[in-house]
């Protein structure tokens, strides 16, 4: 290459680089001079940090819906969460993230030496690996009643600011509305919906939609009797304020109701974790059973030591529904199923289970019929007649075909051991 090719090629590249500042020089100005820098001062101190766990949960909120398995959780928990963080989805994702985020750093670890521990025993790791599952349900449900629990602690303090307000407006929808301001607790979202539904063109159907929505029946009664006063205003009885009384009378049953609640968690602290800790000792007890005592290996790997392990896991995990039922304090009582198009009613769609479905189901007006209607309208279910004979029938299906791999399994493993357990020696102690 000649010389005076590296002398354009240089004069070149000095003359670029005049012109990119000379422009960066004249953009500047003009920044300066237009909207640019005005917007620049209204960001200022609005401006996350580089890591941020408001975002971060909106982050883990869109990649939990994105994975099948933990999508159910995640619609769970918002289904849950949105009737608390009414109108506001920022915080429904973020809360949904959060809880099943905490759930998660708790189960996988959990799984994990569970998988390590019960390596040789299948069966007892598929089992304790179900039981997860369930645990995964227990944080999620133990975090919610949290949250409802604080909802109506904050309840309290809401009520007693609606008393002062009332005094000083003596309008309900604008003693609401002031006492609603505060944006940092959760019950404000609550007074503010109030505070529409009062205002609005037909506040009696909008309370009717309210009642469907509220997190708790203290709720509903505050919107009836804030409604009823100010479409037919304030009665004085005995000299008091019957709006005010009526507040005072909730929120004593608020109080119950909290104590119940602590009462409740008190009692059963951690008793649904306990529940399940004999299945997780089977296995410790086995090996040093077998380590101490020799005849007892036979015995634990033989049909009747699975069938006692067996026994034990389906009494732990009874023991375990039954704990979650009595400490169910009935908090969060909305069905987040869905009850228009369950799993049943697609299946009862396809003609070949509709026939077989309908030969169980009695003939309408039958006493039989009478009778399970009756029982589902009892027990206050969503569930359909067909819908109610699909689960029966599932489930003894389903009981059929376990029963018959378990028998299987047990008949597998008396053949093995036949084959390939040794002659028991007269050694009792090793």
């Amino acid at each position: 290459m000649s010389n005076q090719i590296i002398y354009i090629i240089m004069g070149g590249s000095v003359g670029i680089l005049v012109l990119i500042i000379f422009a960066y020089y004249i953009l500047s100005k003009k920044m300066q001079k237009s909207e640019y820098q005005q917007i620049r001062k209204l960001q200022q101190g609005t401006q996350e940090k580089s890591f941020s766990t408001e975002v971060l949960y909106q982050k883990l909120y869109i990649t939990y819906s994105r994975i099948p398995f933990l999508k159910r959780y995640i619609l769970k928990l918002r289904r849950r969460l949105e009737i608390i963080n009414i109108d506001d989805e920022y915080n429904t994702r973020k809360d949904s993230a959060k809880i099943l985020t905490r759930a998660l750093a708790i189960v996988i670890p959990t799984a994990v030496i569970t998988i390590m521990i019960t390596l040789s025993n299948y069966l007892l790791m598929v089992t304790l690996l179900l039981f997860e599952l369930f645990m995964i349900d227990t944080l999620i449900d133990g975090s919610i009643d949290k949250k409802d629990t604080n909802l109506l602690k904050e309840q309290l303090d809401f009520f007693s600011e609606i008393r002062h307000a009332y005094h000083e407006y003596n309008m309900v929808e604008e003693a609401i509305y002031q006492v609603s301001q505060d944006d940092e607790m959760d019950i404000s979202r609550q007074g503010e919906k109030i505070y529409e539904i009062l205002i609005s063109d037909d506040p009696e159907m909008e309370l009717e939609k309210y009642y469907d929505i509220a997190p708790n029946v203290f709720l509903k009664e505050f919107a009836g009797i804030s409604y009823l006063t100010k479409e037919f205003g304030d009665r004085k009885v005995n000299g008091a304020s019957l709006y005010l009384k009526n507040i005072n009378n909730i929120t004593k049953e608020m109080q119950l109701e909290i104590l119940k609640r602590d009462k409740l968690n008190y009692v059963f602290q951690s008793l649904s974790f306990i529940s399940i800790a004999p299945i997780l000792l089977l296995e410790p007890l086995k090996s040093w059973s077998v380590s101490n005592f020799s005849f007892t290996e036979s015995w634990y790997n033989g049909k009747p030591g699975m069938i006692v392990q067996i026994l034990i896991l389906i009494l732990t995990f009874i023991s375990y529904v039954l704990v979650r039922r009595i400490k169910d304090n009935g908090s969060t009582g909305i069905n987040t199923k869905n009850t228009e198009n369950p799993w049943q009613a697609k299946l009862y769609k396809k003609k070949l289970i509709k026939k077989i479905v309908d030969l169980f189901i009695p003939k309408d007006g039958t006493k039989e019929y009478r009778k399970v209607q009756q029982l589902l309208k009892d027990a206050a279910s969503h569930l359909k007649m067909e819908w109610l004979y699909i689960n029966r029938i599932t489930l003894a299906v389903a009981t059929c075909i376990i029963s018959i791999i378990v028998f299987i399994y047990l008949h597998q493993l008396a053949i093995d051991y036949v084959y390939t357990e040794p002659t028991t020696t007269y050694d009792i102690i090793r």
